[in-house]
């Protein structure tokens, strides 16, 4: 009988184990809130903050306005928008580890400064 206790035990170790890094890693998330409507130099917001892998951007703005369009390098950098389009006007994104890049694809905002890089450790 011990022995089937030792073997329960060992596997709920490790399943225990596994199930406290993910309640941690997501306890160490951060949330970012982000007011998109008044980020014309969207970039500027990011500089001198510290993100990680799984912290959560959150981008609030008027929909009939903005949107925000999560993109790869070249679409920021071209203000291509053949990334994911968001637009509830309040869209909670988790950042991936490395850069992570947003754009508004309305009425020329990316042009006029309206896009944002993000790097995560």
């Amino acid at each position: 009988m011990a022995q089937g206790r030792g073997s329960a035990t060992r596997c709920l170790g490790v399943g225990g184990l596994l199930a406290v890094c993910l309640l941690l890693g997501a306890a160490d998330a951060a949330t970012h809130r982000v007011d998109w409507s008044l980020s014309f130099s969207a970039d500027s917001w990011s500089r001198g903050k510290n993100f990680r892998a799984g912290d959560v951007l959150e981008f609030n703005y008027d929909p009939s306005v903005h949107n925000v369009v999560a993109v790869d390098a070249a679409d920021y950098y071209s203000c291509g928008s053949s990334g994911r389009a968001y637009s509830s006007g309040n869209d909670r994104i988790t950042l991936g580890s490395g850069a992570n890049y947003f754009i508004c694809s309305l009425n020329g905002h990316c042009g006029m400064g309206m896009k944002m890089a993000v790097n995560a450790s």
